[in-house]
């Protein structure tokens, strides 16, 4: 599944008009995601040319295993402006709960002087992956229901005595 645009991939401004309660310690971009938009495939931009692979491969293995991790700045720069000196790569992890730990994790942050950037690669995915993410979906929603079902508090039958 390639996309036309890589629009999705860049970097959204900082959201500067939510209300103080609501701003949080850190000034986040506003951005919604769906079951279809996140992705066990992340693309991290902004790590610097300096033959870093092994480094950024050791730091995203300590999140969880990692099925593939490629240079991909040349295909990149044919779709998008990058930042000068600066590589992107593709990587693939073998659970979505690692690529979100990852996401939240490392976005934004600093790595060897650079500052990453993580997006979600949905694009990456086949459409088995993409049916096996549908499907874990809602096997996770189910046990969320039942979850929920056996904690409420069983509800009070009415008494013919209210009528």
């Amino acid at each position: 599944m390639e996309a036309s645009s890589a629009e999705h991939h860049k970097r959204l401004e900082y959201c500067a008009t939510r209300l103080p309660y609501r701003q949080g310690r850190e000034l986040k971009a506003v951005k919604v995601y769906t079951v279809a938009s996140e992705s066990r495939h992340l693309l991290i931009f902004g790590v610097p040319k300096i033959n870093l692979q092994t480094n950024l491969k050791t730091k995203l293995q300590g999140f969880g295993k990692l099925q593939s991790c490629i240079c991909i700045t040349s295909e990149m720069a044919s779709k998008m402006e990058l930042e000068a000196f600066t590589d992107v790569f593709a990587v693939k992890f073998e659970r979505l709960e690692v690529a979100r730990r990852v996401k939240k994790m490392l976005d934004a942050r600093q790595f060897f002087g650079g500052i990453l950037h993580i997006s979600y690669a949905p694009e990456r995915e086949s459409i088995e992956e993409l049916r096996d993410k549908m499907l874990q979906r809602r096997q996770e929603v189910v046990l969320r229901i039942r979850r929920n079902q056996r904690n409420e508090p069983p509800v009070p039958k009415k008494s013919r005595e209210a009528k």
